[in-house]
């Protein structure tokens, strides 16, 4: 038997998987998302501090299980922390001031800053 690829959901065996895109701003504060399943929509708390690739499980909105014995797999959102591509003055402007107010940046563990 042959799955055809479904359009938004992946899938590994019966975990049902998911792309959630974000702005840097939600991820970093936190925010909900409604998210799609493959019975009707859920919302999903995304915590602040939440980084980029990060994956959360919820239980049971995956594939259902095809016996009484086996619970319906599982829906597995990652979370994809979307970069502008174009920002407009005041955005870089108040980019720049975030910037020179953090004190650390990821690369300090490396020794390089």
């Amino acid at each position: 038997m042959r799955v055809t690829p479904h359009p938004l959901f992946g899938r590994r065996a019966q975990d049902l998987t998911l792309t959630v895109p974000v702005t840097f701003a939600e991820a970093a504060l936190g925010t909900e998302v409604t998210v799609p399943t493959l019975d009707g929509q859920v919302t999903f708390k995304i915590p602040p501090g939440t980084q980029n690739g990060r994956t959360f499980r919820v239980k049971g909105r995956g594939v259902p299980a095809n016996g009484r014995s086996k619970p319906a797999g599982d829906l597995l959102l990652t979370v994809q922390v979307a970069v502008p591509e174009k920002l407009s003055r005041k955005e870089r402007e108040l980019l720049r001031e975030f910037a020179s107010l953090s004190e650390t940046t990821p690369r300090n563990h490396l020794g390089i800053d």
